[in-house]
């Protein structure tokens, strides 16, 4: 049939978003006109550091409107699906997709005894009622997805990942660096150091470099953005590891280099959070055309024969 022709156009603008999404490793963008509006549009923008990570997992997401707000709802494979948002009532102030904090429910069309609270780090609107333990996290998304991908988990809901790079045919992956012979040492007389991170980072900035197109690019910012598994939601560990070791000098500038380093955490996961739809952007990019090529130096016409000057006018003396 036509309709199942591989060279088919789509049939939109939408068909083709969905279609370039799809083939980029994520979960199709959801099927209405709304899609197309540059009100959802914005919306969708400001839930991407929400809905990306879930499509990355292959979980289907839209932004509609709550009772009193934005939500995202995820449609899950056993027909059951999420919803999450900030508490609907009362309402807040803040704007879509910043709330003060995040609650992710589990709920069922046809099973109204199926609910579950996943995740819940709104503050307490009664005074009276204890903080869940999440609360501390207020409106960081990164830990709501961690929540999420621990429980579907165990329910067995989380379809299986798909990378990202699996179509990066042009730059092969860097070999894995032996981080267990301690390569990383200090210099020392007869051998300079070796700093295995820093030149697995090195790697990744040169196939970044030397990226053939966006989709590239992007896949590759992927791998440094990634709100679980990234290279900053990794750093940011690393930071806060250091600083309970600090800790553990029980002494007054260990305290101290504890929270130096819980700060420097804490600024890594913001800046994760600000370029959480970086990776979008550059996927949306269009493609620049190919510079013109200049001739070779033998199809070029012969440069014409060069004309002396005439001769300047001779100067007359009185």
């Amino acid at each position: 049939m036509a309709a199942e022709d591989d060279n088919t156009l789509p049939a939109s603008p939408a068909d083709a978003r969905r279609t370039s999404v799809t083939a980029s490793g994520l979960a199709p963008l959801p099927d209405h006109r709304n899609v197309d509006t540059a009100w959802w549009q914005e919306l969708w923008q400001r839930h991407a550091h929400v809905t990306t990570p879930l499509r990355q997992r292959g979980l289907e997401c839209d932004v509609e409107f709550g009772l009193s707000t934005y939500i995202v709802r995820v449609s899950l494979p056993d027909d059951s699906y999420l919803i999450i948002g900030p508490p609907q009532e009362p309402s807040g102030d803040r704007p879509p997709g910043d709330p003060q904090g995040w609650i992710v429910t589990r709920q069922h069309p046809d099973d109204q005894t199926l609910f579950e609270v996943i995740y819940d780090s709104a503050p307490a609107a009664d005074p009276g009622v204890p903080e869940r333990p999440e609360a501390r996290h207020g409106g960081n998304a990164t830990p709501m997805i961690q929540a999420i991908d621990h429980r579907l988990t165990q329910l067995g809901l989380l379809p299986p990942p798909v990378s990202p790079t699996a179509n990066l045919h042009t730059h092969p992956a860097p070999p894995a660096l032996d981080v267990s012979r301690g390569q990383d040492v200090p210099d020392t007389a007869d051998r300079a150091p070796v700093y295995v991170y820093g030149e697995a980072m090195l790697a990744l900035t040169d196939r970044l470099n030397g990226a053939e197109s966006h989709a590239d690019a992007a896949a590759l910012l992927h791998q440094v953005l990634a709100p679980v598994n990234g290279l900053l939601e990794r750093l940011g560990e690393f930071f806060e590891a250091a600083g309970e070791k600090a800790k553990e000098a029980e002494e007054d500038d260990g305290l101290d280099l504890s929270y130096d380093l819980a700060d420097a955490a804490a600024e890594i996961r913001n800046l994760a959070e600000v370029l959480h739809v970086a990776e979008d952007r550059m996927q949306a990019l269009t493609p620049l055309p190919p510079a013109p090529r200049l001739p070779s130096a033998s199809a070029r016409p012969p440069s014409p024969p060069s004309r002396a000057l005439p001769p300047a006018p001779p100067r007359h003396t009185r």
